[in-house]
């Protein structure tokens, strides 16, 4: 590995500056100079930039990353001070402003999302959150799907110093460098996150020697105010990743000339002095000088361009002034796209019954071969004969081969930010992930899916991650905790996804066919007791069969009494039911949503209409559990038609113990839904 590090090494000659390129170069370092100044005037002026972080200081290493990236091939991942980075990368000045002031026709996200995220997803500059470098994540998948597809394209990650403390910026390193991926990320150090020194961050002052013991990565350091020194450091950077051999690391030393954002006051908390020595590292009058002192350009060149970008720069700021903004009805689009709308198929009244982790598995296989641009990866999904610890993915690394199904880091943010990054390389693309073995495990995964919930609606319908994103939920095992949750109501408190919970084999296999074929993110939640449970299977169906989103099931006509339920819950709503006919001659109506989100309240208010009574039945917790919110729809939407208060049962506000006898108390089960049912018919 030292050879190879070697022959990277960079020469004392290095990159040649040409009178062209002198003249591109200052243009576009004297251009987002002006656009920084602009940019302070109108935020002063309250006219736009309510969000401002200038790229002054961080000149070299903007133009050699932005003029790296090839436009229409390669995917640039760029951060909020990434201005000049991406204004070499092909945003134009006019996009640049109409982002500033959130306008309507901000090719980043139409005014969505804060300024100074910079994107241009057309031509491969990614649209970012403000969670910063979670895209170190996004760029590795995607450097995944280029090394899977043989393509020539290269991803590029940038983000400041302090955003490496971020675990799962690690997680992109190390996921990068094990699988050796053409990736480079740029890491942009002037010494402060926000406020905070770099010294009370972390030890290294050249943060990139915190990864240095990585396998296959490769560590560039430059000065990232010299422009000449950051192409150089560029493209040796390039030139290793392209070989083959794994990612690459590029360390720019950058200043902060002013403070971290139009919010921070930074003479607060550095010195005089400090504040006039990184002025005098400032590159553009550095640059500006180089080229007068070798001959490049001349006085009169460089006056010239100066003038020529201020008329750009002014032009640009009174086109955006006058450009509409967002018109405000347009928050209900691209919440979520729209899904795959097939008819419910019927299920054969007799043949070979299937277990509820049978029919999952199965349905992925059919998928699997229906679409070779299929994916699925997670913990211990793929070793040997085994299909995880439930043996779901049973068979299907065998059938579709390592570069298809393959295990993860257990790292459950790098399983799906990876994920989130792989669907863009392709709309063709479907990923599944396990995104943990137990839902109780998702907790640090949840970062990347909640970014992941509002990349359509954030980049204005310009981009939504095909994954679904499965979990084995529940308790009845004797789990205990870390083994026993649900989280159905967690997860239903963000816009952009869909939730779905089968409780059989045959609803199983369906909705799987319709996540796989939905673009956007689904949350498949399967309750784990169910996926050998005798009441749980049903009879095989084949691969078209469809459950559609947002379409409950009756499982048990009824005229006296609803009982909504899903997932575990359904099997003793089942039983209650049968009991109170039996025992009590009260005929309940039990209702199996499904699908959570969406929820299906046109057959629930039919079945209010009849019976008069209705009470939900749910595992998750009562408080903030998802009981309440169905419970919260039919106050709204059946108010009327209700003759006594509508009730639920769910399980306790306690965690769930690992003894048997604490598990049951925990849990919801018939005898609780019996005594409710009991009590409601008694109003």
């Amino acid at each position: 590995m030292a050879a190879v590090m070697q022959a990277y090494s960079r020469g004392k000659e290095g990159f040649k500056l040409s009178p062209e390129t002198a003249r591109q170069w200052y243009k576009l370092m004297h251009t987002s100079r002006l656009i920084d100044d602009k940019a302070w005037l109108l935020f002063k002026q309250a006219k736009g930039w309510s969000y401002l972080a200038t790229t002054a200081g961080h000149e070299g290493i903007q133009l050699a990353l932005g003029l790296s990236f090839r436009p229409n091939q390669d995917f640039l991942f760029p951060y909020y001070r990434d201005q000049l980075t991406c204004l070499a990368g092909g945003i134009s000045i006019d996009e640049i402003f109409l982002n500033g002031l959130t306008r309507r026709d901000d090719i980043a996200a139409g005014g969505r999302h804060m300024s100074n995220h910079f994107a241009k997803p057309a031509i491969g500059i990614q649209n970012v959150s403000s969670c910063v470098a979670n895209h170190a994540l996004h760029a590795v998948g995607v450097a995944r799907a280029i090394k899977y597809y043989k393509s020539e394209a290269l991803a590029f990650a940038s983000f400041g110093e302090a955003s490496t403390q971020e675990g799962y910026v690690y997680e992109a390193f190390n996921g990068a460098s094990r699988e050796r991926l053409p990736v480079i990320f740029v890491i942009q150090n002037n010494k402060y996150g926000i406020s905070v020194p770099l010294y009370e961050q972390t030890a290294n002052e050249c943060v990139a020697d915190n990864f240095s013991g990585l396998k296959y990565i490769h560590i560039v350091r430059c000065d990232g105010t010299d422009p000449v020194d950051c192409r150089n450091a560029m493209d040796e950077a390039i030139e290793y990743v392209k070989t083959g051999s794994g990612p690459a690391i590029v360390h720019a030393q950058c200043v902060r000339i002013g403070p971290h954002s139009n919010s921070d006051r930074h003479e607060s908390y550095r010195s005089d002095a400090e504040i006039n020595d990184v002025k005098a590292k400032d590159p553009l009058p550095r640059f500006r000088a180089l080229l007068l002192k070798e001959g490049l350009l001349n006085e009169k060149d460089l006056v010239a361009i100066e003038a020529e970008n201020k008329k750009l720069v002014d032009a640009a700021a009174q086109m955006a002034e006058a450009a509409p903004a967002p018109d405000p009805k347009s928050v209900y689009n691209f919440v979520i796209p729209e899904p795959y709308q097939p008819e419910e198929t019927p299920v054969p009244a007799d043949g070979k019954k299937e277990k509820f982790r049978e029919a999952i598995n199965r349905a992925l296989h059919d998928e699997f071969r229906r679409n070779p641009n299929t994916f699925l990866w997670g913990q211990d999904v793929a070793t040997g004969d085994k299909g995880g610890v439930f043996n779901v993915t049973e068979g299907m690394q065998k059938a579709f081969g390592r570069g298809r199904v393959f295990n993860a880091p257990l790292a459950e943010d790098f399983i799906t930010g990876t994920a989130n990054g792989f669907c863009r390389f392709s709309k063709d693309i479907w990923v599944v992930i396990e995104a943990a073995q137990f839902t109780d495990y998702i907790w640090p995964a949840m970062e990347q899916l909640v970014e992941t919930t509002h990349e359509y609606w954030r980049t204005n319908g310009q981009y939504a991650p095909n994954i679904v994103a499965r979990m084995a939920c529940g308790g009845f095992i004797g789990g205990g905790l870390y083994h026993s949750q649900c989280a159905e109501g967690v997860f239903a408190n963000f816009p952009g996804l869909r939730i779905v919970m089968p409780a059989f084999a045959d609803d199983a296999a369906g909705l799987m066919h319709t996540a796989m074929r939905s673009s956007g993110l689904t949350i498949f939640f399967e309750p784990k007791n169910l996926y050998n449970l005798p009441s749980a299977q049903a009879v095989q169906t084949g691969p078209d069969h469809f459950v559609p989103f947002g379409k409950a099931r009756i499982r048990r006509p009824g005229n006296d009494l609803t009982i909504v339920s899903y997932g575990n819950a359904i099997h003793f709503a089942l039983k209650a039911a049968d009991k109170l006919a039996a025992e009590q001659g009260i005929d309940a109506e039990v209702i199996d949503l499904r699908s959570l989100v969406p929820l299906d309240m046109e057959t629930v208010r039919a079945s209010v209409a009849k019976t008069n009574r209705i009470m939900v039945a749910s595992e998750d917790h009562k408080t903030g559990g998802f009981g309440g919110e169905v419970l919260s729809r039919i106050i709204e939407e059946c108010f009327q038609l209700l003759d006594a208060p509508p009730q639920r049962v769910c399980s306790l506000d306690t965690p769930i113990g690992f003894s048997r006898i604490l598990e049951a108390e925990t849990l919801i089960d018939d005898r609780k839904i019996i005594s409710a049912a009991l009590e409601l018919m008694k109003y």
